[in-house]
């Protein structure tokens, strides 16, 4: 589920033997190999990245402010104080390089104090499902406990071969950053996991094998992180002429289908088909539904100047939404802030109303409102993931899995559930636990812990955690923030530019790997000078 909230990635350390199988396993053999270090072009670039934040921090706001002036924000000012920036930029790569060389040494003490490690003949192996969150935090969190200890064996199933930063999702929509900035490769995230591409086709639970594509994974320990998929409510139209926004690919279709409606628009001689064309209804009024709407609309309202047949009065995005108001997530004060500048910037919205059916040019609501569009998008349904239900574990209303509260699931031993496809309960407060970014990699965390504590024959922990709060872009540099501090029961909550740049900072930080960060650094800095880009990377003509 794409819901922004502050996660916090749990890193691990480099290690220096890759998990072996059993002898008697039937999973393909993975060779080892040594311990991961950061490359020289990484530690350049995390130095160059930290260079241009020093260059905003001290050359934009403290000097200007320490001399009795207004930060450069225009960008004349940015352009006077660019000489400057060249100048960090060169002092962060030389840090990094630094700081690289220096680490190096200490890890090479490090190993030759420790020895080398014993290969074990039989280890346990540990097989996670599922390559989103919660399954590649558990793995990080795996390899930190076993860096150095080759008598367990993890493994890692997923059937792409890189992490979506989800959070992001929205700004590859709206053209904002490039869609592969915000991937990270998986096999260059994990140090000593072996990691099998394929998508997960059953699992013998008295066997203890695990189908994925044509290989077969035998293992003691069993991980099911396997997220959620789209659900429409049993409409089968909704499900056949919608969108999803769920994947790096339906973010790239939905940013090349809007480019598709203007250049079929700027062709339409009537005002009735270029608005049906020009008409975006996004159904659900959630973080993915609400920040979807904002950079479509973002989006839509900034390329109309490159048409000159099109009038931005001819753009309409339409938000349709079950309940009285939207973000349910949040308090009732940002809600309307939400709303009233979305508003403000040309959405408009549909409130207390559901989605009946559709057509190909329609979309037609429980009141008998009728909306003519050839863009329809859906966020507003998921469930976990089917396979679940098929395995025959116990498992809610919503097909997800049930858990006891160390992530065991019931009556199953050594399997173990994390994430969107887990019905979690936190420990303490009894209340349900969203299925979110910021709750799955603690999740992970707990669920690394219990494991190795069932492998010692120690005694598991309950998972418990409490929210750090939350954030959400509603449009251009507007966003909703409600923060919990620690020691105090009362949320926090601010909106408009500073809670825009405390969700695009944030975010920057949880980014995985010092080169997606300086990537999505540029785009952003391009998006500030130059309009959108309408290129078409999809060729969508029929």
């Amino acid at each position: 589920m794409i819901a922004p909230t502050i996660a916090a990635a749990c890193d691990s350390e480099p290690s220096d033997v890759q998990g072996q199988p059993s002898p008697t396993s039937t999973e393909p053999a993975v060779q080892e190999k040594p311990a991961a270090t950061v490359s020289s072009l990484e530690a350049a670039a995390a130095g160059a990245t930290l260079g241009i934040g020093l260059w905003v921090a001290v050359t934009i706001i403290v000097v200007p402010l320490a001399f009795g002036t207004a930060p450069l924000w225009s960008a004349a000012g940015m352009r006077a104080a660019f000489p400057a920036l060249i100048g960090w930029i060169f002092i962060g790569c030389f840090f990094g390089l630094a700081l690289r060389a220096f680490g190096s040494s200490i890890r090479a003490t490090l190993a030759s104090l420790k020895g080398a490690p014993k290969v074990q003949p039989d280890p346990v192996r540990i097989v996670i499902l599922g390559g989103g969150f919660a399954g590649t935090a558990t793995a990080k969190c795996l390899e930190r406990i076993y860096a150095y200890d080759s008598s367990v064996a993890i493994t890692l199933v997923s059937d792409t071969n890189a992490l979506l930063f989800t959070p992001m999702l929205a700004e590859v929509a709206g053209s904002s950053l490039e869609p592969s900035h915000i991937n990270s490769p998986t096999r260059t995230s994990l140090h000593r996991t072996a990691f099998v591409r394929a998508r997960v086709t059953g699992v013998d639970l008295k066997r203890r094998i695990v189908e994925a594509g044509s290989n077969e994974l035998s293992y003691d320990h069993l991980v099911l992180a396997l997220g959620s998929v789209s659900q429409h409510l049993g409409l089968e139209n909704v499900a056949r002429y919608s969108l999803d926004f769920r994947t790096l690919f339906d973010a790239t279709r939905i940013r090349n289908h809007v480019i598709e409606m203007f250049e079929r628009a700027e062709r339409v001689e009537t005002r009735r088909e270029r608005r049906r064309l020009l008409t975006f209804v996004i159904a659900g009024g959630g973080f993915a539904g609400v920040e979807l709407a904002g950079a479509v609309n973002d989006f839509a309202r900034g390329i109309v100047v490159d048409y000159p047949g099109l009038g931005e009065d001819e753009v309409a995005v339409v938000l349709v939404h079950p309940r009285d108001r939207i973000l349910p997530e949040l308090s009732a004060s940002l809600a309307h802030y939400a709303l009233e500048r979305m508003s403000a910037r040309g959405v408009t919205f549909r409130l207390d109303r559901r989605v009946e059916d559709a057509t190909p040019t329609s979309v037609r609501l429980d009141d008998g409102e009728t909306i003519e569009t050839a863009t329809f998008l859906w966020t507003a349904g998921s469930a976990p993931n089917p396979l679940l239900r098929r395995l025959g574990l116990p498992c809610d209303g919503r097909g997800a899995a049930i858990v006891e509260k160390t992530l065991a699931v019931q009556n199953h031993a050594n399997v173990w559930a994390v994430g969107d496809c887990a019905a979690i309960t936190d420990s303490r407060s009894g209340v349900r636990c969203p299925p979110t970014a910021q709750f799955a990699v603690r999740e992970a965390a707990t669920l690394a812990s219990n494991i190795r504590a069932a492998i010692d024959g120690a005694t598991p922990a309950e998972f418990h955690f409490q929210s750090l709060g939350a954030l959400c872009v509603v449009g251009h540099q507007i966003a909703c923030a409600e923060l919990k501090l620690p020691f105090t029961t009362e949320a926090v909550r601010f909106s408009g530019f500073l809670a825009w740049l405390l969700w695009r900072g944030i975010y920057l930080s949880k980014l995985p790997g010092s080169e997606r960060k300086l990537r999505v650094l540029i785009d952003w800095s391009i998006e500030l000078f130059f309009p959108p880009d309408i290129v078409q990377t999809i060729d969508l003509r029929p």
